[in-house]
């Protein structure tokens, strides 16, 4: 297996790097710095990064670098109240790396930025209390993560979202009351969600659902008086599961219970 130390000495443009006219010469000495090891200098990520690990004073001064990789890695060690002039900055891996430690308050800029992966991690670090402004993000894994975390009085707004794994989210949190609307989703996967979190009472008023899971699922679940109709079911798994609650229901005949050891 390579390691990096097994790749050529070049900056971001392909240049081979000269330590003898850097002007970190200095920390070379004192093993502060070490060629195809840690330098900032070069293009290989982690060699930038181990530079930064030992000399996380120096952050600050490369916030501005031409190369993106070197302003992303900067992002991790550098002082937090540096980090304001990377919200704006043209590349999204630095204002994602930027994202990960700003203040929630700096976070606030970045609910808009282009790139979904800056508002993916936006989503996942804001607060619970500042998600609505992302309900309706036009990327549906934002949308997800804002389902997951939002407060669940609000998410009522977001069972009509246009992708099934955010409603699939949205089932799996939102109160009792709205389960019913949701048990009658277009799409099974968000139907199974939430007639799994239905009460047993309401069960009875999806044994006509148009997909056998969620019938299969009833058929778990209901009240073993309303099994008639899912017992003739035209799926041979959901016909077997009610058949079988059916009979694990049924009362021991006496004559069973006057000869124990014969079989049911």
């Amino acid at each position: 297996m390579m390691t990096s130390d097994a790749f050529e000495a070049v900056d971001w443009q392909g240049q081979a790097i000269h330590c003898e006219s850097c002007v970190h010469r200095a920390l070379q000495a004192e093993g502060q710095c070490k060629l195809q090891h840690a330098c900032v200098f070069d293009r290989y990520a982690l060699r930038i990064d181990r530079f930064f690990k030992w000399n996380q004073m120096l952050a600050k001064e490369y916030l501005d670098h031409p190369y993106f990789e070197v302003r992303a890695i900067a992002a991790k060690y550098v002082e937090v109240f540096f980090l304001s002039r990377l919200v704006s900055d043209v590349d999204e891996t630095v204002r994602w790396s930027a994202a990960l430690r700003l203040t929630q308050r700096q976070l606030l800029q970045l609910r808009q930025d282009p790139d979904r992966e800056v508002r993916i991690r936006v989503a996942t670090r804001l607060p619970e209390s500042e998600l609505k402004a992302m309900m309706h993000d036009p990327d549906y894994y934002v949308r997800t993560i804002v389902a997951r975390r939002l407060p669940a009085g609000l998410l009522p707004q977001m069972l009509d979202d246009a992708d099934r794994e955010v409603r699939a989210e949205v089932a799996k949190r939102i109160g009792a009351d709205w389960l019913c609307a949701m048990a009658t989703d277009p799409d099974v996967m968000v139907r199974l969600v939430a007639v799994r979190r239905l009460p047993i009472a309401q069960l009875t008023l999806f044994v006509d659902d148009a997909d056998w899971q969620v019938r299969y699922e009833v058929a778990q679940r209901i009240d073993v008086k309303y099994l008639s109709g899912l017992i003739a079911d035209d799926d041979e798994a959901v016909r077997d599961m009610a058949q079988s609650r059916q009979r694990l229901d049924a009362p021991i005949s006496a004559a069973h219970l006057a000869h124990p050891g014969a079989s049911i």
